[in-house]
């Protein structure tokens, strides 16, 4: 029986269990995107989301906790000005958890967590959309060139 037994375990021992969270979840405040398991990615969102939460109540006590917890003082210092700020009137869900198919060596099921609303998808999302308008202005210029007559030559004429 599981009785509050709370999280999974991952199988890992203790110690090395809470070191693969810190580490996935420094770097997905860092990066604002990993990829990873299943679940790992499950078990390391409540973590994102509390340390979101702490950076939203802003305080020195806050600060620390999340100081303790992340591996980077980078980290801590982007989630206190920039993601509190983009957060603050968010009242939870700042992570997004998409299933990406299965990881080629061994099969497991790979997710991508993200936080909502960031800028590396706007920005990957406005580099797709360059891509694309570049592909349809190629294919209606290569549409015009077959359509368009061949042009007549000069000077081949013998009459």
């Amino acid at each position: 029986m599981r009785h509050r037994n709370y999280g999974k375990r991952l199988s890992r021992n203790t110690e090395h269990r809470r070191a693969l969270l810190r580490n996935l979840v420094t770097s997905l405040i860092q990066r604002e995107r990993i990829q990873t398991t299943v679940a790992k990615a499950k078990a390391a969102r409540p973590l994102a989301e509390w340390m979101i939460t702490l950076a939203k109540r802003g305080d020195l006590a806050a600060r620390r906790q999340a100081a303790s917890y992340l591996l980077d003082p980078s980290a801590v210092k982007f989630l206190f000005d920039e993601l509190s700020k983009r957060y603050a009137t968010r009242a939870g869900g700042y992570t997004r958890l998409v299933h990406a198919g299965w990881r080629r060596g061994d099969g497991a099921d790979v997710a991508v967590l993200e936080l909502v609303d960031n800028e590396v998808l706007q920005r990957l999302a406005a580099k797709r959309a360059k891509k694309v308008e570049a592909q349809r202005k190629a294919a209606e210029e290569a549409k015009a060139k077959e359509q368009a007559p061949p042009p007549e030559e000069e000077g081949d004429d013998k009459k």
